[in-house]
């Protein structure tokens, strides 16, 4: 009995925690620990504590809070990605101010984050526990691919000649198209900062995006890639027309559905279905378009867990569109890319600095 605990000991994920609340600490540690797989080897207390952890108990994965005394978080994540790279959970505040530092982390090279004032909810736990535990396990499952460099940047790329392992999509299949939409999830922010702002102001597809994220991260990452963007990048309203040289994101924890409006594509931004695993999800986005645009559409499903966009992108298909899938690689989690491949639905399957000149490449 000894030897084979030994061994699930050694097989168990390891986590540092580092935050400046004794009560988060604690909070962390016993949500990740209610998984038997994961064991907390250590706390921090400030971003300095916790690089000294890190450095003596080499964790799979580290969680990290922003704001604390010695040093802040964004310092110590930068230490971090150089010195002795992990993946990292950044715990983020809910406000505008814990956003745009969230988005700062990510491109830094944090991959997920979890919001903190949910967690001293007690109607929330069971679901902060679950997606703490379900990202933690994702995110470690896919850490046998190279990490990405710290500090990204984003430069213009030229569009590829071999856009990918696989390519089964026509000369000129953009030209029936009219529109793209995007489903993405865990390591998005990064995934998206890589792709959006390498599109030209003249593409001809309007872009809809669903980023599993909480509401106001969504208009602050929609701002930041705005700022990026030879295309025009916002938060979609009820109201906002969907046309080339417009990319719209749905705002986090709203669906983001289309209704005709004269002659255009308008959104429809509601709280209904409540019942779906994601608000916003891929599937009801990219389904209405199916229905409301009535012809191929690009497909686009990338970085992030599960399979939220499958039936969507299924719809899609069968009604003459183009998918593209990012491929394993390039991902932070294989989960929602997966899906599609291993349905046989994926035209393309494109590492991450491909799909921009993938979805330009359609109109050559």
């Amino acid at each position: 009995m000894d030897a084979v605990a030994g061994v699930q000991a050694e097989r168990a994920i390891s986590v540092v925690v580092i935050d400046d609340s004794a009560f988060m600490r604690k909070s962390i540690s016993m949500m990740l620990e209610s998984d038997p797989g994961i064991k907390v080897v250590a706390t921090a207390r400030d971003g300095q504590d916790g690089i000294n952890k890190i450095r003596e108990f080499h964790p799979d994965i580290a969680t990290l809070d922003v704001e604390m005394p010695v040093m802040d978080g964004l310092t110590a994540l930068r230490v971090i990605m150089k010195e002795m790279p992990l993946p990292v959970i950044m715990i983020s505040s809910l406000t505008s101010e814990g956003a745009q530092a969230t988005l700062d982390a990510l491109n830094i090279g944090a991959v997920d984050f979890i919001p903190k004032e949910l967690s001293y909810v007690s109607v929330d736990i069971k679901k902060i526990k679950e997606d703490l535990i379900a990202k933690v396990r994702s995110i470690v499952r896919s850490r046998a691919r190279r990490l990405r460099p710290a500090g990204p940047k984003i430069q213009p790329r030229a569009p590829v000649a071999h856009a990918g392992r696989l390519w089964n999509v026509a000369t000129g299949a953009g030209k029936s198209l009219k529109a793209a939409v995007l489903g993405i999830s865990t390591g998005g922010p990064f995934a998206l900062l890589q792709t959006i702002p390498k599109l030209p102001a003249d593409y001809p597809l309007g872009i809809a995006i669903v980023q599993h994220m909480p509401p106001r991260f969504t208009k602050s990452l929609a701002d930041r890639l705005d700022g990026l963007s030879a295309l025009h990048v916002q938060e979609a309203g009820d109201g906002d027309v969907l046309v080339p040289g417009v990319v719209l994101i749905a705002p986090g924890g709203r669906h983001m559905t289309f209704r005709r409006k004269g002659g255009d594509v308008a959104v429809c931004v509601t709280e209904e279905p409540s019942n779906t695993l994601y608000r916003p999800s891929a599937d009801i986005m990219i389904s209405s378009a199916v229905d409301v645009f009535n012809a191929p559409l690009l497909g686009i499903i990338m970085t992030g867990m599960g399979k939220d966009g499958l039936e969507g992108l299924r719809r899609l298909k069968a009604k003459g569109g183009v998918v593209f899938a990012q491929d394993e690689e390039s991902c932070v989690v294989y989960g929602m890319p997966r899906a599609a491949v291993d349905d046989g639905i994926a035209d393309a399957i494109l590492p991450l600095d491909a799909i921009p000149g993938g979805m330009t490449r359609l109109f050559n």
